[in-house]
């Protein structure tokens, strides 16, 4: 009998490869994200695979959403056996241009998000005695990146959930993993926030992501769903992709170069 596997922030980039790569390993699919048009366009390709797969649109920072997701998707296959959780919003901007609703927006989705399905599933995974839990972080958990503040205090909170819940509950046969992406070659920028000290500044920092997630040097969305079926196969509970590493490296040897290096690429017009 086929396992299933439920993945947010399934209709585009990371979510989307995963959904693909698990469908080719012959996963049943429950596939989660805010756009109904996307979703579903996704779960006819994959039922053009010859794989089983359910589109239900969830925006996770509604927990009774989430609910209602986790509740059909036990219903529809009779178990869920991997959650992966990959919906996120980018943030770029200095640290006092963000309002308390940006600051909602991106805690709401990258760590709210997450916990809500978690929270929805975990009583499933502890009653069948087993299930993997995939939390996909950045690299901006685990360095702290000036300039990102929102975001990097999002992905910090991701790191430390996910490294309590594995701690946890790795004796009660629930396997958790961290995925630690650098900036990757994805459609990230729809739902990026820039902000700056004025409108140029803040189209200034638009443009120079917009420019980077461009380059031929980043890893792409199917590295990131592979490392991710690498940790979901072989039960890795923490999984740095690709550069991620040099990042990492570099910052536990020379921290304050790298946060020199930071402010000067980011700070821009803040600068001055």
């Amino acid at each position: 009998m086929a396992e299933t596997v439920l993945i947010t922030g399934a209709s585009q980039g990371i979510g989307r490869e995963t959904s693909l790569l698990f469908a080719r390993k012959g996963y049943n699919l429950v596939l989660a994200a805010r756009k109904p048009e996307r979703l579903e366009a996704l779960a006819q390709e994959i039922r053009g695979m010859g794989v089983d797969a359910i589109a239900i649109p969830t925006d996770v920072r509604d927990p009774d959403q989430v609910s209602a997701l986790a509740q059909f998707a036990i219903a529809h296959y009779g178990a869920i056996d991997v959650l992966i959780n990959n919906a996120g919003i980018y943030m770029l901007g200095a640290v006092d241009k963000f309002s308390l609703d940006d600051w909602h927006a991106v805690i709401d989705t990258n760590l709210w998000g997450y916990i809500h399905t978690i929270y929805a599933l975990l009583p499933h995974f502890l009653e069948r005695g087993k299930g993997t839990i995939v939390n996909v972080g950045s690299i901006g958990g685990k360095v702290p990146i000036p300039y990102q503040t929102p975001y990097t205090a999002s992905k910090y909170a991701v790191t430390g959930l996910t490294e309590a819940l594995h701690a946890e509950l790795e004796p009660k046969g629930i396997r958790v993993g961290g995925i630690h992406p650098n900036l990757i070659k994805t459609d990230l920028m729809e739902r990026a926030i820039f902000r700056g000290k004025d409108e140029q500044d803040a189209q200034q920092r638009h443009d120079f992501v917009a420019n980077a997630v461009t380059s031929p040097l980043l890893e792409t969305p199917e590295q990131v769903a592979n490392a991710i079926w690498d940790a979901v196969k072989h039960h890795k509970s923490d999984v740095l992709v690709g550069s991620a590493t040099i990042s990492k490296t570099a910052y536990n040897f020379f921290p304050g170069l790298m946060q020199w290096v930071f402010r000067r690429t980011f700070a821009m017009r803040d600068s001055s």
